[in-house]
């Protein structure tokens, strides 16, 4: 490999190993000490007085400590913080006293870092004996557990006796769970929430979520007896809320009673697989779990309320209440627990027996192998910190598992050994982050600062100012400090009224970078820094150089010109943007010997084309406009001498020559047809010669002109139109008049009849009167 890998890098670093990283320092922007130890860890400054030689600036004393030495720079003089660290807590390893142990060295640890600078120290670790034991018995009681639970009830002296063999400061406890009393997991019906078992079964106790029956106890007999009292209950679905049970056993450490100072195990014994978060919206539970205490009377109130937790959030809140699990399960679920084992930190998975008989064994078991491996992690790691762990196990064996150590036995003489190794990323002031062992309540804290600062060394009296500083300004690490209205690597600069951002300004391209970082800005001009190779940037923003320019062959401009300000002078006989071509146009030569058909330039023997036009000759313009629209002005005024050129067509139109033809045309090129300014179709050929506007046209003499009006039609038409209106204009007025004359004639009539009748009966009147029927003054006859 060409490089060490970065964590062995880190882990010998500042010791004897196979590898060493290479110290490197970037320099850029570096314009004081500060600057300089924050931009790498292998930063060093020097401080000599007249270290910087003419033209340099001190960005130069920036460096490696190898390379400021080289350049005369004594090691006294070089500025360069290291690391610190103080073991502020280290309380020798010691057995249990009265249940009070310690299992890990040191207990508090101080460091100053230097941003970058890896720092390694060592943490010892031994199990002690005698430690003290809380062992939390989480029990399923669904129906399916029946015959378990009667083995389990004789349980207590076996548990204690195995707890015994462990440690003298054991205690026991015990919880039970089945699920939440709701739909679909559980029969909402009354009697079925009273008695969720079968009809025959006399002992059976309501359905519940969990209950915590028994707190932590020395005391065996209190275990049996509240053991004894517990029944069987029932639920419908085979998954359990085994997750809300032993989230509520973690949180809620004062009502389960943990000791602060003991090593803390929840066995959880059940025959069915699990739900978890999510489940819950089956029975419409929509809130998330909040991971918080809510037992009341012994009993989970918030079942029916809260979702189940996570996979991850059970995880997180049994290592932060430092609780190891074992999972004493049946074999049909074995497989489903050791895949939440891989999940769950500090766990393990055993296999019970169809009635429990050998939960006994299986907890020891489990206890051991949770016991012989140790883990160690950390907590509340501030950001743009990096810790690595190095385990160094039994007789110096070195563990590939990073942070774990396997095969750790209480009683083991030699401790196990972890390298740590911290490394700060940034400037920071008074964090801190604990290491600990899972599990284990043994901690170390772990406070963090950086040096950030030079604190730099002033020899004799202090000289303000100083005659190096053009006696208007002081020393500081080596270089002047200027007093106000003086600027400028030696304060040579007298700015007067002038505001030293006005003369900055002045030094920005584009109101870009000051001197585009290559220089420094005094007097409100650019004094270029040098390049990496020696030579100077130059220009008034220092914005050119002749180190970088186009390669070819891995040559600056192919070794054929030579760089200025970033671009490529080639030498007679060469040319391209690296100098990698001969000069030669045989390429780029049309069969009528023109370069490139005069549409474009030969560079590196191949054209470059204009304004559309296609290689390799330049010849077609598949997007330009079409001549045969652009040029019908001119064809028309050179064939015909008339349209909107008539008057100036030898001007207008100079870059066509023309030809008249009478029958055919001779070029070649597709026909043109295009309608002139009398509405004539012309018919034309071009052919493009050498040049962007260059042609050649063949005119057909003849025109295809549209015959004109016949005027006397025209008038015709329009006179016997305006007289066929005005004859059915005048027909329509005299039906119009016919119309209302005749309905006049009607009423006429109408009237006629209607007097006629009025004679008629005035005689029978008459008539009547002489009879007596009719009284004088009436009209009509009497009935």
């Amino acid at each position: 490999m060409d490089r060490c890998m970065p964590l062995l890098i880190l882990l010998l670093m500042g010791r004897h190993g196979l590898c060493q990283q290479e110290e490197v320092c970037s320099k850029s922007l570096i314009n004081s000490c500060d600057d300089c130890i924050k931009s790498g860890p292998y930063c060093a400054w020097c401080q000599t007085l007249n270290f910087t030689k003419d033209g340099e600036q001190d960005a130069v004393r920036c460096n490696t400590r190898a390379e400021l030495v080289k350049r005369g720079c004594k090691e006294n003089e070089i500025i360069s913080p290291k690391n610190k660290r103080n073991i502020a807590k280290d309380d020798p390893l010691s057995a249990s006293q009265n249940g009070q142990v310690v299992q890990m060295r040191p207990q508090k640890i101080d460091l100053d870092l230097r941003p970058g600078l890896p720092v390694s120290f060592n943490v010892s670790f031994k199990a002690a004996e005698g430690h003290p034991v809380d062992l939390y018995y989480l029990m399923d009681l669904s129906y399916s557990m029946k015959d378990d639970l009667a083995n389990v009830q004789v349980l207590g002296t076996d548990l204690f006796a195995a707890l015994r063999k462990i440690t003298n400061h054991a205690r026991i406890g015990f919880g039970a769970f089945v699920d939440k009393t709701v739909l679909p997991y559980t029969n909402t019906n009354k009697k079925k929430l009273k008695k969720p078992c079968d009809e025959n079964d006399q002992q059976c106790q309501p359905a519940f979520g969990y209950r915590h029956v028994l707190s932590l106890t020395p005391n065996k007999n209190d275990f049996e007896a509240e053991v004894k009292k517990q029944f069987i209950s029932g639920n419908l679905d085979s998954p359990e809320g085994s997750l809300d049970a032993m989230m509520q056993a973690a949180v809620c450490e004062d009502k389960i009673g943990w000791n602060s100072n003991s090593t803390r195990l929840i066995v959880l014994t059940t025959d069915a697989g699990f739900h978890m978060a999510g489940d819950g919206k089956l029975a419409g539970i929509l809130e998330p779990n909040d991971e918080k205490c809510y037992m009341e009377n012994n009993l989970y109130v918030k079942s029916t309320e809260m979702d189940y937790p996570s996979v991850g959030q059970l995880a997180m809140q049994l290592e932060k209440n430092r609780i190891q699990t074992i999972f004493a399960v049946t074999q049909n679920v074995e497989s489903v627990y050791k895949e939440l084992s891989k999940m769950i930190p500090k766990s393990e998975v055993g296999v019970l027996s169809s009635d429990s008989k050998n939960v006994v064994q299986l907890i020891e078991r489990a206890y051991n192998a949770l016991s012989s491996k140790v883990t160690i992690t950390h907590d509340n790691l501030p950001e743009k910190v990096r810790v690595v762990y190095r385990p160094i196990c039994r007789n110096g064996e070195k563990s590939e598992k990073e942070g774990v150590c396997d095969q750790v036995h209480v009683g083991d003489e030699v401790s196990v050994i972890f390298e740590i190794t911290v490394t700060a990323d940034t400037c920071m002031e008074n964090k801190f982050f604990t290491i600990s062992p899972r599990g284990i309540k043994d901690t170390l804290t772990v406070t963090i600062n950086t040096t950030c600062k030079c604190q730099c060394d002033t020899a004799g009296p202090i000289i303000d100012p100083h005659p190096h500083c053009n006696m208007s300004g002081s020393i500081s690490c080596g270089i002047c400090s200027c007093k106000d209205g003086h600027v400028g690597q030696f304060c040579n600069c007298k700015i007067g009224n002038k505001q030293e951002h006005t003369l900055r300004a002045s030094c920005q391209k584009d109101n870009g970078t000051e001197c585009e970082g290559r220089g420094d800005c005094v007097c409100g001009r650019c004094e270029c820094h040098n390049t990496d190779s020696g030579s100077q940037y130059y220009g008034p923003y220092c914005e050119c150089d002749d180190d970088h320019c186009e390669k070819f062959q891995n040559q600056q401009c192919g070794g054929k010109g030579r760089c200025k300000c970033g671009k490529c002078e080639c030498n007679s006989g060469f040319e391209g943007s690296a100098c990698q071509c001969k000069t030669s146009d045989e390429a780029c030569r049309t069969v009528n010997n023109s370069v490139c058909n005069g549409r474009g330039i030969c560079k590196c023997n191949q054209c470059e084309c204009k304004g559309g036009y296609q290689r390799p000759h330049c010849l077609e313009c598949p997007g330009c406009t079409d001549p045969c629209q652009t040029k019908v002005n001119c064809i028309e005024c050179l064939g015909f001498e008339s349209g909107p050129f008539k008057k100036n067509c030898s001007e207008a139109c100079k870059t066509i020559s023309s030809t008249i033809v009478k029958e055919a045309f001779t070029l070649s090129p597709k026909e043109c047809k295009q309608k002139d300014s009398e509405g004539c179709w012309m018919t034309f050929k071009l052919v493009q010669l050498v040049g962007e506007d260059n042609y050649k046209a063949e005119i057909m003499i003849k025109r295809d002109c549209p015959k004109p009006p016949n005027v006397i039609a025209i008038i015709g038409g329009s006179i016997a139109a305006v007289a066929l209106i005005g004859i059915l204009l005048l027909m329509l007025i005299k039906l119009l008049l016919y119309m209302k004359d005749l309905k006049e004639f009607r009423k006429f009539e109408n009237e006629k009849k209607k007097s006629k009748w009025a004679e008629v009966s005035s005689t029978f009147c008459n008539i009547f009167l002489y009879f007596g029927c009719c009284s004088p003054t009436s009209t009509t006859a009497a009935p």
